[in-house]
């Protein structure tokens, strides 16, 4: 699997809205992605940690968080997003996999002015901590309720993501949890490892693609938090890249060979060739001081092959955007598919660079990303203007269950 840089991430992601669900570790994939993006470094400890910050790296808060009261109850609400000319990101905070509030977001972005093309999904521990002893069982209905609503809602050109949850340590503390549960770490990685069986078979049984983030974190240990549930941002950017090579394989895009994210994980960038002499890193002049940037790895040659269809079978669709920006093409769709567009492979011109876009805001450079070069006879303007900051949305609060007794301001 290639290791993308961020040139390479724009391409994949042109015209394309992303949307991640989830707790605190998808908040996580969320900021690395929104990083991705931009430049080529990882996020800081600090960027980490934080939650319902007005605005990070560009993003602007929507609801909840700093809008509101902070607190660790069940009806937390945080809504990020992140837009430029040409990506669309926006982050949910759930505390339950299935509930009203899971609806109405559903239901919004059914309504909204741009269908989303990829979600990334994943709630867990906060459903197997806070709802009671009988989580067991009502943890299976609400997946089967989460997936029913999203083949109804979702349209059939959008590519679902489920991960499953990472693994947690043997001990075990965080927000999610109350006083009393702090020491049932033990019974909860057991319980996590049963959530991810029944949840995995649940999205496959759906037709919905999984990313088994349990099994390829197995034995990164290292790289998780001292709580026990979050991980670092090397594991953090490893995720990422597994996300992106599943999306690429989803859409048919063929990513340049490289060097393996697992053992940029594992050794670390300093180790062989990949890193800068010494084994310093070298910081991004955009960056805060705790950012790490990362090492450019060698650039391989590689080949041209004809994107393979999807694994998940997706029903024809009129693509969201009838023009795109920079004249750039990234199939998203079977119907999008070179090979509905010409009969002979040699008449496709393929076009590449392999030096990366240092500079945010200048127009897109392309990456070793294979492409087709298409012609428009105009280009439309951007689908998603530049964002402004704004006050926070006003949604009507519906709780369907009590206040937490731990709704508690933090400290």
């Amino acid at each position: 699997m290639a290791h993308l840089r961020a040139c390479e991430v724009r391409q994949l992601l042109h015209n394309k809205f992303v949307v991640v669900m989830g707790d605190s570790v998808q908040r996580a994939v969320y900021k690395d992605l929104v990083v991705l993006l931009q430049k080529d470094c990882l996020l800081s400890t600090s960027q980490l940690k934080a939650k319902g910050e007005l605005t990070f790296e560009g993003d602007i808060l929507l609801e909840g968080g700093r809008w509101g009261r902070m607190h660790n109850g069940t009806h937390y609400r945080e809504v990020r997003q992140f837009r430029s000319g040409h990506h669309l990101l926006r982050f949910y905070f759930l505390t339950r996999v299935y509930s009203q509030y899971v609806v109405e977001v559903l239901e919004e972005l059914r309504g909204g002015q741009h269908a989303p093309d990829v979600v990334v999904i994943n709630s867990c521990l906060w459903d197997l901590s806070r709802y009671g002893p009988d989580f067991r069982r009502g943890y299976r209905e609400d997946l089967e309720s989460l997936f029913g609503l999203l083949g109804q809602v979702l349209p059939a050109s959008c590519l679902l993501v489920w991960n499953t949850a990472m693994p947690v340590a043997e001990v075990v503390s965080g927000g999610f949890l109350l006083p009393e549960q702090q020491l049932r770490g033990a019974h909860l990685r057991l319980d996590v490892m049963e959530a991810n069986f029944y949840s995995s078979l649940e999205a496959s049984r759906h037709g919905f693609d999984v990313l088994d983030l349990h099994f390829h974190f197995r034995h990164a240990g290292q790289h998780r938090q001292r709580d026990g549930v979050h991980w670092d941002q090397r594991a953090h950017r490893h995720l990422s890249q597994l996300l992106l090579a599943h999306v690429a394989d989803a859409w048919g895009v063929d990513l340049p060979r490289r060097y393996s994210v697992g053992r940029w994980l594992r050794d670390g960038p300093g180790s062989g060739s990949a890193g800068p002499a010494g084994g310093r890193q070298h910081r991004d002049s955009r960056s805060d001081s705790g950012q790490q940037a990362l090492p450019r790895p060698p650039t391989r040659s590689w080949s041209v092959r004809v994107p393979r269809r999807p694994s998940t079978p997706i029903a024809q669709a009129r693509p969201l955007f009838s023009h795109y920006g920079h004249g750039t093409f990234v199939p998203s769709h079977p119907s999008l598919q070179p090979r509905q567009f010409y009969s002979n492979i040699s008449t496709l011109q393929v076009e590449y660079t392999g030096e990366a876009n240092s500079r945010i805001g200048l127009e897109q450079r392309l990456g070793p990303i294979r492409r087709v070069s298409i012609q428009h006879q105009s280009r439309g303007s951007p689908p998603y203007p530049p964002q402004r900051p704004s006050r926070p949305r006003r949604r009507r609060q519906r709780h369907t269950h009590r206040q937490d007794p731990s709704s508690q301001s933090e400290a």
